[in-house]
């Protein structure tokens, strides 16, 4: 049983309400997410902390496309090249995280159990400036381990707001600014976000007039293009090959392209040899 569903079942009823964001008013019924650097767990922490990247997410003429590679690295190792780093939350955002998986991966958790006792306690939906300020708190508590170095996480948060959908990026302290037409994380980023502006400026079509084909074929091209500069970010090997995650978040619906779609573009469109 969750916590959510013990203080609905306790017969005392939910507690008084507290002000403060919804992470402090979760504090006292889930286990604490981020460990100190001076506990045994912060410490274990410090011996190979895990990261991730890239990721990137543009608006395309039927609402937002999302993607990310799927390796994970300690420092020059490769840990592990199946990570998913679009995260849905909540059937209505999706979370793209760059930087400690373990980290974006309980914050997601946090914020999508954070979002379900809104909902149960005041029977409506959070606005998304209460989605964004949620997710600025998990940042701001993750903060020592980020300035130490291997706990730091920048994701991207891409929501519905009424009939459009939104692009968020946040640095390490909680910060969030709009992305209005694009925005990338993690360690190729530079090449990605470089072509993103140049195809947007001055490309035959700008991102919001691309099909859905044409915005899938364009976000392999850029992933493969990061992989080819940055070892951090996973190419797609012939021996094993494991296709980047790819969501489109519409107005309408969420949906996540399949493994088979992504491979016939691969084969035919990406990886071709002129």
């Amino acid at each position: 049983m969750n916590p959510f569903d013990r203080l609905y079942m306790s017969g005392g009823g939910l507690p008084a309400p507290r002000p403060g964001y919804l992470p402090d008013l979760l504090r006292g019924y889930l286990p604490e997410p981020f460990p100190s650097l001076n506990s045994e767990s912060g410490r274990a922490a410090l011996s190979g902390a895990v990261h991730g990247t890239t990721i990137l997410a543009f608006h395309f003429s039927e609402g937002v496309l999302v993607a990310g590679d799927r390796r994970a690295t300690a420092s020059n190792r490769i840990m592990s090249n199946r990570v998913d780093k679009i995260l849905e939350i909540d059937s209505s955002a999706l979370l793209a995280i760059s930087g400690s998986p373990a980290m974006a991966l309980e914050m997601g958790r946090i914020l999508d159990h954070s979002l379900k006792f809104y909902r149960r306690s005041q029977l409506a939906e959070i606005s998304l400036e209460g989605k964004l300020r949620i997710l600025a708190q998990l940042l701001k508590d993750n903060l020592p381990m980020a300035v130490e170095g291997i706990g730091a996480v920048a994701p991207l948060f891409i929501a519905r707001d009424g009939d459009a959908v939104r692009i968020y990026f946040y640095d390490i302290l909680g910060a969030h600014f709009e992305g209005v037409e694009f925005s990338v994380g993690g360690s190729g980023s530079p090449e990605v976000q470089g072509i993103l502006r140049f195809l947007d400026r001055w490309g035959d079509k700008n991102l919001r007039s691309l099909t859905r084909e044409e915005a899938l074929l364009l976000s392999l091209r850029l992933l493969e293009t990061a992989s080819y500069f940055d070892s951090a970010t996973g190419g797609v090997g012939g021996q094993d090959p494991v296709y980047p995650v790819v969501r489109i978040l519409t107005p309408q619906a969420l949906e996540t392209v399949s493994d088979e779609q992504i491979s016939a573009l691969y084969r035919s469109e990406v990886m071709r040899v002129r």
